[in-house]
C-alpha cells in the first residue's frame, strides 16, 4: 500500500486509511469528527490505538459478507447508511486487562471492504507477517486432566481450544485416563514422534505438569548423578556403583545384570517407608533405555512446556505468569512467550533385594518435600474430592500423628570455605549495622542539632550549617 493507504471500514470507527508497515498495521480515521470508537467506549476494546503491532496479533480471520457497524455515538451517515454490508476480515489481538495488568484479554478489530479480493489479499499478507514471528508453536501435544480442580480441566480446554484453532495451532489432545498416563505416554514416545511437536501443554494442576516433566526428562535429560552417598548398602559391585557415580546419567553403561524395578501403574505399594508421594507412575529409572542415546535430549532451545491452570493451587502458573487465568496462559502459549523455570533433580539411591544399583530419579518444578510435607501430599491424594481443602485436612491429620522423620545431611565442602565464611561474617556485620541504623532512624526525630545529621556531616563542615536545614523540616 502506497501513499495514504487502502481505505477500509473499521467497525466502531468508520472509514480509515490502512497502511502496512514492517512491524504492524497502521490506520488513520478519515472522519475523526464522528467521535471515538463505540467498542472502546463501552470497554469491549482497549483504548483505540492507531497501530496494530504484529507481535500482538495472534490470528487473522477471513469472514463472510455481513454488516460492519459504524460509530454508535454519531448521527452522521457513513456511506449512505449506518450499517453497511461488505466483505469482512477480523484481526485478533491481545491487550492487558485494566483491572489486572497480568491478565491478557483477546480483542478483535473488524475490517470491511466492498472488494472481496482486497480483503483476501490483506488477510494473506497479514498472515504471512504473523508467521514470520519467531518462537510461535505450530504443533502441540495437550494433556487434559478431567478430574483436576473439581472437573475444571475439560471445561477450561473447551474454553481455550477455539483460540488455538483460530491461531492455526495444531493440537493433539489426550484426555488422561489414570494416574501416570501422561508420564507413560511421554516416556515411551519415540524421538521421531516427539520431534513433530513444538511442546507439550498440561491442562491441569501442578501434579500433571510434574508428571509430564518427569516423563520427558527421565530418559532424555543430559545431566550427571550427584556423588554417591557413602555408607549405602548396595547389592551390586563397587565397580558398578563407581561407574554410575563417575559416568553420570547419560554416559553410564549399565551391565546386563541391572534389573528395572517399575511399580505397576495405579499401584500405591512401595517398599520404602519414607513419606514420598506415590503417583501411579513408574518411579524406577528405566536404566536399560540408556543403552540407546536419544536424539532428543534436554535442555534444548526449541521444545517448550506449557500449563493452562485448572488445578487446586496452580503454584507454577502463579509464579510464572502472575495470573491464574486459563485464557491468559493459552494466549501466552500461542505467542510462544517463554520464561526460564528452575528444575530440581532428586536422586534417591535405594536398596532392594531383587535389584542391584537402582537410583530413582525425580524432577520437581515447584516443590519437593520430605517428611511432614511429603506425607501431607501423599495423604491428600485420598481426598481429591475435597478440592483445595484437602491440604488443610490432610495436614491436620498428619500433624496429629506426631511422627518424626529421620534424615542425614551431607555436603561437599568448598575449598574456599574459610574465605567464604569470613565473607559471610563481614556481610552479617554489615547487615547488623544497617539494621541498627534503621531502627535508630525510626526512633529518632530529625530536628535542630539532630544526632543523625551530626554523624553524617562531612569532615570540615560546620555542624551548625545543618541547623537551619533541619529546622525547616
Amino acid at each position: 500500500m502506497q501513499g495514504d493507504g487502502e481505505v477500509l471500514f473499521l467497525g466502531g470507527v468508520g472509514e480509515v486509511a490502512v497502511t502496512l508497515g514492517h512491524d504492524g498495521l497502521s490506520f488513520l480515521p478519515l472522519h475523526p469528527e464522528l467521535g471515538s470508537s463505540c467498542l472502546s467506549s463501552i470497554g469491549l476494546l482497549p483504548k483505540l490505538e492507531n497501530k496494530i503491532k504484529f507481535s500482538d496479533v495472534y490470528a487473522v480471520e477471513l469472514l463472510d459478507e455481513g454488516p460492519v457497524c459504524g460509530p454508535w455515538n454519531t448521527r452522521i451517515v457513513v456511506q449512505g447508511k449506518k450499517n453497511s454490508e461488505m466483505h469482512r476480515f477480523a484481526v485478533h489481538v491481545i491487550t492487558r486487562s485494566r483491572k489486572h495488568p497480568s491478565q491478557l484479554v483477546p480483542c478483535e478489530y473488524l475490517f470491511g471492504h466492498k472488494d472481496p479480493e482486497t480483503c483476501k489479499s490483506l488477510v494473506e499478507h497479514l498472515s504471512a507477517c504473523i508467521n514470520n514471528e519467531q518462537d510461535r508453536p505450530k504443533n502441540l501435544m495437550v494433556f487434559v486432566h478431567p478430574l483436576c480442580g473439581k472437573g475444571r480441566g475439560c471445561k477450561n480446554w473447551e474454553m481455550v481450544a477455539p483460540l488455538f484453532d483460530r491461531a492455526n495451532v495444531n493440537t493433539k489432545v489426550i484426555i488422561t485416563k489414570r494416574a501416570g498416563h501422561a508420564y507413560d505416554t511421554l516416556a515411551s514416545i519415540s524421538d521421531k514422534e516427539l520431534k513433530k511437536f513444538d511442546g507439550v501443554v498440561a491442562v491441569g494442576g501442578d501434579g500433571l505438569f510434574n508428571e509430564i516433566l518427569n516423563g520427558l526428562l527421565n530418559s532424555r535429560n543430559k545431566t550427571s548423578y550427584p556423588p554417591t552417598p557413602e555408607g549405602f548398602g548396595y547389592f551390586g559391585s563397587t565397580e558398578k556403583c563407581q561407574g554410575y557415580k563417575n559416568d553420570g546419567l547419560n554416559n553410564s553403561t549399565p551391565t546386563s545384570e541391572a534389573v528395572n524395578v517399575m511399580l505397576p501403574v495405579g499401584s500405591n505399594k512401595s517398599d520404602d517407608h519414607e513419606p514420598l508421594l506415590s503417583t501411579g507412575q513408574s518411579v524406577g529409572l528405566d536404566i536399560s533405555s540408556l543403552n540407546q542415546v536419544p536424539s532428543v535430549s534436554f535442555p534444548n532451545d526449541w521444545f517448550r512446556l506449557g500449563i493452562i491452570p485448572s488445578g487446586s493451587t496452580d503454584a507454577i502458573v502463579l509464579s510464572t505468569t502472575g495470573e491464574r487465568d486459563a485464557v491468559t496462559s493459552a494466549l501466552l502459549i500461542i505467542f510462544g512467550r517463554r520464561i526460564a523455570l528452575d528444575i530440581a533433580q532428586v536422586v534417591r539411591w535405594k536398596s532392594s533385594p531383587s535389584a542391584e544399583v537402582l537410583p530413582t530419579v525425580r524432577y520437581a518444578a515447584s516443590f519437593a518435600g520430605y517428611g511432614f510435607y511429603g506425607e501431607v501430599i501423599r495423604e491428600s491424594e485420598n481426598y481429591r474430592w475435597m478440592g483445595p481443602a484437602r491440604y488443610d485436612f490432610s495436614g491436620t491429620m498428619v500433624f496429629l500423628k506426631h511422627r518424626s522423620y529421620d534424615a542425614k545431611v551431607a555436603f561437599l565442602e568448598n575449598e574456599n570455605s574459610h574465605s567464604l565464611a569470613a565473607s559471610a561474617e563481614n556481610v552479617a556485620d554489615e547487615v547488623q549495622s544497617l539494621q541498627s541504623r534503621r531502627k535508630r532512624s525510626r526512633k529518632t526525630i530529625c530536628q535542630a542539632n539532630c544526632s543523625v545529621c551530626k554523624e553524617t556531616s562531612t569532615p570540615g563542615q560546620d555542624s551548625e550549617d545543618e541547623i537551619p536545614n533541619s529546622s525547616q523540616m
